[in-house]
């Protein structure tokens, strides 16, 4: 690609200059002509509660104060549940969370509104919470029918195996942590409409939810998306509470009104990655070959469903990862809490599955001997048997073993186990370990018809070019790829493109850009628009030479658009310029704007018979990981990690390279340090990032590796490529385990630890002792 101010096009991010400079705008950045008041949430002190009264009056008192509104002020539906009709806009009778919104406050200042807050007088009759995921389990607090899928016959092949082993998993949740918390502005505008800048990765299903609230049509709410500062999930649905609040104050005072969580109160209030209690059985043979898997996967909901289903059915659809299991049954079931709704997250459940049957077969290694290396690679998809999945889909294009050869190369992973075991024998407070662990990852949202995409394209008369399309841009680089595919499909160069901030008003009816399709949905979708646009083009293109005489009966095809040119491959003659071409085209009077639309084909599931094909394909990586741990403090350090990473023919490879890592690490913070404590009430302990430990420069690896899997195109996918936000995000897994090798390692591999997710130094220093004072025993 050629180079602009010295700068690879395609090694930048779309906003990387202005994110860098200050100059990127975000909403609250914003302020509407100074008209602009402060939104504010009063949350409820109670995880369970009945709300007896609600006295505002000595609150409105208080200079600054324009509107106090609570659920008898809402003009529309009180109800903010994206599909299951379960969660209240605002509490009316009863609270079921800290920090669930009961009044909301429009004032001219945030110190007014602090003040009015204090004045609130509300007054409760406390309930007893349930606030553990095993005490709802106790208690039947089933908060949605039970999810199975099941093949082969378990219980005969459970019975026929040569060895069994029943375990059991704690994974816990997770603060998505993004840098923008939530926020939102609203706009008033003419005829009882409002435009809405919103941090949603969901505009369309914003637009829907506001419009619920405040009661009027959808085309009366327009939502605008520039850039989202991260999201993870966590603005999936969970942005519609605050849209919907800040439209209520503002339909209320008929002023701009926007709401910017505090970080502290983002944390409290909103969800997190759903906490998983799993149970298995696993039978397998004596060379470690897995014959049946049986699993129980019991989630934390939360308060509400918000996306539960969707999120325990991609966790049944992952529990077996990248292994060939031919008697699989996965039970999948929901259980209602007292903490804020648990919501979308990178991977979207299929961490919380994956990890269940990476620790049966870390056990599996330890019961038998072996290197669990070895036991992940023999129950590998086959690439042409053994490749169907317990729900019924064919693993195509499988790229398991291409993968593996690689990786065990590139990390020398065999020399290096050898070393691991020779420094362990040398050292005995400070151990290391290794772990290989690879991931299968579905791409396609697993309900079928949210598996399209729409696009608006504009040519202007200068050959310029202006994208719409349904995506959001949350730091993921999706406006870079969407430009650099306009620019390819339309062979101009991609200073001449555009991209327009997403909105409801230019593209309707949008899926959220999330499930990793971002690219692959919207990208589609504007190849379809450009595609039109040439096919107009290219007609002007054979009127116009048809003019000289020298061309006749030119075929479409044979028109090539590349190089800012529109010209005949076939046959000799003057190209057009693609801007000349354009001019001409408006003078002939021919429509220079086209819609675009895609829907993944060929997907389907039966939801009663647990069978079908609800992924467009599977993306796949490999990664290696060795750890060094303090056994006194239990500090630990990646020192180095080696991925190969499928991306297919990558759209961008240094924004792809950056997915891998940041997943990665994400994924590393998950499985190590990113522990959420609650007090007997049910407050969250550690609402602050002193307190919350995410992922800094000193946990990620000290040698680093990253390698995009190469000649490896991707079939019926945006020019050959493939998905990478989330799969890499399960490559952590090689950390978690990498730790518990090292654990072992103090009790020389003979003792299975007891070991949960996250490994805390909490949970390693316990695991230690356990294996000591066992030791101790024995002797």
């Amino acid at each position: 690609m050629p180079e602009k101010n010295g700068i690879d096009s395609l090694s930048t991010h779309d906003s990387a200059v202005s994110h860098v400079s200050g100059e990127a705008i975000f909403i609250n950045d914003m302020d509407e002509a100074g008209n602009m008041l402060i939104g504010h949430i009063l949350g409820s002190p109670h995880a369970s509660a009945r709300i007896l009264s609600v006295d505002t009056a000595e609150a409105m008192k208080i200079p600054g104060i324009i509107a106090i509104l609570t659920a008898k002020d809402i003009p529309g539906e009180n109800q903010l549940g994206p599909v299951v009709k379960d969660e209240v806009c605002l509490a009316a009778d009863k609270t079921e969370f800290i920090g669930q919104a009961i009044a909301l406050i429009a004032a001219e200042s945030h110190e007014a509104a602090f003040e009015a807050e204090q004045k609130i007088i509300i007054k409760y009759s406390v309930l007893e919470p349930v606030l553990q995921l095993q005490e709802a389990m106790e208690q039947g607090k089933m908060i949605s029918a039970p999810r199975k899928i099941e093949t082969g016959d378990v219980e005969k092949a459970l019975s026929e195996s040569e060895h069994t082993l029943s375990g059991e998993l704690m994974t816990g949740p997770q603060e998505h942590w993004y840098l923008e918390t939530q926020t939102c502005l609203c706009v008033p505008v003419e005829r009882s409409s409002y435009y809405v800048y919103s941090s949603t990765q969901h505009p369309s299903e914003t637009q829907s939810i506001i419009a619920t609230v405040l009661g009027v049509e959808k085309n009366r709410v327009s939502v605008e998306v520039k850039r989202v500062g991260g999201a993870f999930g966590g603005k999936e649905t969970q942005a519609n509470h605050v849209a919907a609040w800040a439209s209520l104050l503002a339909r209320n005072t008929n002023r701009p009104v926007k709401i910017h969580l505090s970080r502290e109160t983002d944390q409290i209030m909103t969800g997190k990655r759903h906490p998983f209690y799993s149970k298995y059985i696993v039978g397998f043979t004596k060379n470690g070959l897995i014959k049946a898997f049986d699993v129980e996967l019991n989630a934390d909901a939360g308060a509400t469903t918000d996306l539960t289903n969707a999120i325990m059915e991609r966790a049944i659809f992952h529990v077996d990862n990248a292994y060939f299991i031919p008697n699989l049954r996965v039970y999948g079931k929901a259980w209602k809490t007292n903490k804020p709704s648990n919501t979308a997250f990178r991977g979207f459940g299929a961490p919380q599955g994956i990890a269940v049957i990476e620790q049966a077969i870390d056990r599996i290694a330890r019961y038998l001997g072996k290197d669990a290396a070895d036991i992940r690679k023999l129950n590998f998809y086959g690439e042409s048997n053994n490749n169907i999945t317990h729900f019924g889909e064919v693993v195509e294009n499988n790229r398991l073993h291409l993968l593996w050869d690689k990786l065990i190369a590139q990390s020398a992973y065999y020399e290096r186990k050898e070393n691991v075991d020779e420094f362990n024998k040398n050292n005995s407070y400070t151990k290391r370990g290794i772990a290989l662990t690879p991931v299968k990852f579905g791409i396609s949202f697993t309900t079928s018809f949210l598996n399209q995409a729409g696009a608006l394209i504009n040519i202007y008369t200068d050959g310029s070019v202006l994208v719409n399309h349904g995506g959001v841009e949350m730091g993921q680089g999706l406006h870079s790829k969407i430009r650099r595919i306009a620019a390819l499909e339309l062979g101009i160069s991609e200073d001449r493109v555009t991209l327009s901030p997403t909105c409801t008003a230019s593209v309707p009816n949008t899926s959220a850009t999330a499930a990793s399709s971002g690219a692959d949905l919207n990208g589609m979708a504007v190849k379809n628009a450009c595609d039109k646009l040439k096919e107009r083009l290219r007609g002007v293109y054979i009127k116009e030479m048809e003019k000289t005489g020298i061309f006749e009966e030119l075929c479409q095809e044979n028109i090539i658009f590349e190089n800012d040119k529109v010209y005949c491959k076939e046959k000799a003659g003057l190209p057009f310029s693609f801007s000349d071409l354009v001019k001409t085209a408006y003078t002939s009077r021919v429509s220079l704007s086209a819609t675009g639309f895609y829907k993944t084909p060929d997907l389907y599931f039966d939801k009663k018979d647990g069978k079908g094909r609800p992924f467009h394909y599977f993306a796949f990586g490999m990664a290696v990981s060795e750890v060094e741990i303090d056994t006194l403090t239990a500090f630990t350090k990646i020192l180095r990690t080696d991925i190969v990473h499928d991306v297919g023919d990558s759209l961008n490879p240094h924004i792809d390279m950056g997915q891998i890592r940041g997943g990665f690490v994400q994924g590393s913070g998950w499985c190590t340090t990113e522990e959420i404590k609650y007090d007997e009430k049910g407050h969250v302990l550690n609402h602050s990032p002193d307190t919350y430990k995410i992922p800094t420069i000193m946990d990620i690896p000290e040698i680093f590796n990253i390698v995009l899997l190469e000649k490896v195109p991707n079939p019926n996918t945006i020019r050959k490529s493939k998905a990478v936000g989330e799969p890499p995000f399960m490559l952590a897994f090689s950390v978690w385990l990498a730790i518990k090798d090292a654990i072992s390692a103090t009790a020389g591999h003979k003792t299975e630890p007891e070991f949960s997710l996250p490994a805390t130094n909490e949970v390693i220093l316990h695991s230690i002792e356990k294996l000591r004072v066992q030791a101790t025993n024995k002797q």
